[in-house]
């Protein structure tokens, strides 16, 4: 019996950390598009190892990952690293540092469809900084709310307690 609890436990505790890793939609609600100010949208997301960037744009866009800050600062769009083009493209966050991203669009970097994202450690308690983005579209697009963790933390405990039930 006490192998079950030690195994539900382990359980919990797996579904707490893959509920923390949080989906960030680029751009909120709006997606990736021109009209959506990326700086600000930014600066209210904090993005840790492990999370998922999506971009979700139409046709008339696409992503491309730039090498440096002088690539992203000037929108040189030769020295790309990697380039998507589906319209619902997941960009997994597996190490920390700072990657640039801009729309592959002609003109569209210069217009300011880019984006430099500021990756920290999973386990760092990094808070993002205060910006203009609303804090609905910060929770319901980027995924890292409480409401996440609690979640989390719901099925660790649940896990406990049927584990506990289970061995009486």
């Amino acid at each position: 019996m006490q192998a079950v609890i030690a195994i539900l436990a382990f359980a919990g505790l797996m579904a707490v950390k893959s509920t923390l890793a949080a989906q960030h939609v680029m751009g909120g609600s709006q997606g990736w598009e021109e009209s959506v100010d990326f700086d600000s949208w930014s600066s209210d997301q904090s993005f840790k190892v492990g999370d998922q960037l999506v971009f979700k744009y139409s046709g008339l866009h696409s992503v491309v990952e730039l090498g440096s800050e002088t690539a992203y600062k000037s929108c040189d769009l030769g020295t790309t690293v990697n380039s998507l083009s589906s319209g619902n493209d997941v960009v997994k966050l597996s190490k920390t540092g700072t990657r640039y991203f801009a729309c592959g669009t002609p003109g569209h970097c210069e217009q300011g469809m880019k984006v430099k994202v500021n990756v920290v450690s999973s386990d760092s308690t990094a808070v993002p900084s205060p910006g203009s983005g609303s804090s609905s579209d910060s929770d319901s697009s980027s995924g890292h709310g409480l409401r996440r963790a609690s979640i989390g933390y719901m099925l660790a405990v649940g896990s406990l307690i049927m584990g506990l039930v289970w061995s009486f």
